[in-house]
């Protein structure tokens, strides 16, 4: 069986990119360093509209930090489900969890119903469920398409005894798919290791900015901040490396 290609971006140019190399999927967002948020309509248009063969799946995700979201947090992402479904997205990724680490069964049902029969990816809140055994067949029980998971582990390569166990307890349930920290060095090892059919995978490159004019006092975000004038591209180089790798 021939492996699946996701690959995470942010940007339009990176699906572009990922169809130039011959993915299957990309999993669309804003804010990689935060983990991914929900990308703006604009982006998810422009991206649908710039790529023909690879399907868009788009991360739903009001912000940063933990899966316990409030109620003002649940409505928006509602809302966000049903714009990006009525823009032409193909599936939405998304997760909820209650304080003890079970999935917020209220939350994602509200969420698969604004998704209307999308493809739903249940994100990697997987990695900090409680019981992932369980976890898991909640998702299948509710008709999530697949979760991603690093296997609990700080990548899919530390994770991936995990992960081989829970394609197994999943079957043709539901599709696990590894995802966090795999690379053209590694990704023929998670697969082998793990007995996955799809594999998640971002491939950024450091780009300078075009600025010519460069004011070096004031920066754009908090005190963690990478240089304000370096850019991450997902390049078709990368990606194809990590495929042929993976081959």
């Amino acid at each position: 069986m021939s492996l699946t290609y996701e690959i995470c971006i942010d940007s339009v140019a990176g699906a572009v990119a990922a169809e130039k190399a011959g993915a299957h999927r990309v999993e669309l967002c804003a804010a990689l360093f935060d983990g991914g948020l929900t990308p703006t309509l604009g982006t998810v248009r422009a991206a649908l509209a710039a790529v023909s063969s690879i399907r868009v799946h788009v991360i739903i995700r009001p912000r940063g930090g933990d899966f316990i979201f409030d109620e003002h947090e649940v409505a928006a992402m509602e809302h966000d489900v049903a714009l990006v479904r009525e823009a032409g997205a193909h599936g939405v990724v998304i997760g909820a969890l209650t304080p003890e680490g079970t999935v917020d069964l209220p939350v994602v049902e509200r969420l698969m119903a604004a998704a209307d029969g999308l493809p739903v990816t249940f994100h990697r809140a997987f990695d900090m469920a409680a019981d992932p055994f369980g976890t898991l067949d909640v998702l299948a029980g509710l008709g999530v398409a697949r979760v991603l998971t690093s296997g609990q582990d700080a990548s899919a390569l530390e994770g991936a005894p995990l992960i081989a166990e829970l394609v197994r307890h999943a079957g043709d349930r539901v599709i696990v798919m590894p995802g966090g920290g795999v690379t053209d060095r590694n990704v023929a090892r998670v697969v082998a290791e793990t007995g996955a059919r799809e594999v998640h995978f971002a491939a950024l490159s450091e780009e300078p900015s075009p600025a010519v004019h460069r004011n070096p006092y004031p920066f754009m975000g908090g005190e963690l901040r990478r240089p304000e004038y370096q850019r991450l591209v997902t390049t078709s180089g990368g990606i194809a490396s990590v495929i042929r790798a993976a081959g």
